[in-house]
């Protein structure tokens, strides 16, 4: 059997304070956790990210409230997802729904055993939030 590589699909759970984010394998199967980023830092993370990495696609966390609006975070999300259009036209920028990202990641720590200490640290959450969003996109291309 023949693999094509391909590029990878980066995701982001975006934060006031930090971003998690997660990447894919080069064969777009497998959803991975990647880093915790301060917010404040993110576009430059990004760009060293994209410089070392063919990243082909970035999906972002859409955060919408239990009515379907907007949420607070979504406002904050929007010149994030408009530097990366702009700055990086070649790369695809997608919008994956967030909702309950951060209550799966807390469940899934659970159920890994993860100690009460690796829970309280947010930035585990981030992460895992990012690859559930992540594996979410994965899922409805497929």
């Amino acid at each position: 059997m023949i693999y094509l590589q391909m590029a990878k699909i980066l995701a982001l759970d975006y934060g006031v304070k930090r971003c998690g984010l997660a990447i894919t394998d080069s064969l777009q199967i497998i959803a991975s956790a990647l880093d915790v980023v301060e917010t404040g830092k993110i576009h430059d993370y990004l760009h060293q990210l994209f410089e070392k990495e063919d990243i082909e696609c970035v999906v972002i966390g859409e955060a919408r409230k239990w009515s379907g609006e907007e949420s607070a975070v979504e406002k904050s999300i929007l010149p994030l997802v408009n530097f990366i259009k702009k700055r990086y036209p070649s790369i695809e920028l997608a919008r994956q729904d967030e909702s309950f990202t951060s209550k799966l990641a807390l469940d899934s720590m659970i159920q890994a055993g993860s100690t009460k200490k690796q829970r309280r640290e947010k930035g585990n959450i981030d992460k895992i939030s990012a690859t559930i969003i992540l594996q979410s996109y994965l899922e409805t291309k497929k």
